[in-house]
């Protein structure tokens, strides 16, 4: 049965791609939006504390909510990273809230990020991993915890844990699909930190699987079945381009460049899809090399 869901986000680097997704496949989309509704198709939401009106969600099935500050559109300030926990923390009470407020069985999928594991090295990470120490651990643990009220109130609650995403026109891997054109996309640091990717079409089938089943409640990563160390992933997009990926960037010309935000680029993820594939989700791009042919076509 086609279901009426109601995005958060829908502009964005993977929101679009979920709206076509869920279009395409025969759901209704409403795109919830922060100016005036242009269109039917469009309500009015804000992340203030009053932000959602119950009314706005009382015939949706779904909620998937991905609106936030980008993690890695700008350096971080101290105003910066406020404005990152403020985004994520004010928006998903509010959403939360609205739920709540409707009294019915609304499916919430919440987004989320792995950064909840912080630097672990070798590890491997499942959604039973304790959480990490770091800035942006502290920033997902709120996050997930401002969902309280929606669970409360009797909502099926997920929360998708994303790794990074691989899409050539957004996010961290259309920059270093940039430089690895120009041959400048060889290790960061010293390359040995992992990397837990997934393509953005993974990620999209991924949300919408979480859409479909909403027995699925607690934290699900969204990220694909083959972390490796960066290093390695560079060298998977130099050989998918033809493309040298061995010049290093230095640690701390990163920090210089990027301040802060370098820190999360050089930690140590190796994040795992169990909870993905234990509810019987299957990947179109379960390799590194057949996602860089992904990334790269």
């Amino acid at each position: 049965m086609n279901a009426r869901v109601a995005v958060t986000g829908a502009s964005g680097f993977i929101g679009s791609a979920l709206t076509a997704y869920l279009q395409e496949r025969g759901d209704e989309v409403i795109r919830l939006v922060r100016h005036a509704p242009a269109h039917p198709g469009e309500r009015r939401w804000s992340p203030d504390p009053a932000g959602v009106d119950p009314a706005v969600l009382a015939d949706i099935d779904v909620v998937v909510h991905l609106a936030a500050a980008g993690v890695g559109d700008r350096r971080w300030t101290p105003s910066y990273k406020e404005l990152v926990l403020r985004s994520r923390v004010e928006g998903t009470a509010a959403i939360a809230r609205a739920i709540a407020a409707t009294g019915r069985p609304i499916r919430f999928v919440c987004g989320s990020a792995i950064g909840f594991y912080g630097e672990r090295g070798e590890e491997i990470l499942t959604e039973r991993s304790e959480p990490g120490t770091g800035f942006l651990a502290e920033v997902v643990r709120a996050w997930e915890a401002a969902a309280e009220p929606a669970e409360q109130g009797g909502a099926a609650v997920v929360f998708a844990r994303h790794g990074l995403v691989m899409g050539a026109h957004g996010g961290a891997f259309a920059r270093m699909l940039r430089l690895t054109r120009w041959g400048l996309g060889g290790p960061l640091g010293t390359g040995a930190q992992y990397w837990s990717w997934i393509t953005l079409a993974d990620s999209v089938r991924a949300l919408a699987h979480l859409v479909d089943r909403p027995e699925l409640c607690g934290p699900v990563n969204i990220v694909g079945p083959d972390p490796r160390p960066q290093r390695v992933v560079a060298r998977a997009l130099g050989q998918a381009l033809g493309r040298p990926a061995v010049l290093p960037a230095p640690a701390l010309a990163l920090r210089v460049a990027l301040g802060e935000f370098a820190d999360d680029i050089l930690t140590s993820q190796r994040v795992m899809p169990f909870a993905l594939t234990g509810s019987g989700f299957d990947f179109e791009h379960p390799t590194l090399g057949q996602a860089a042919a992904y990334l790269t076509r």
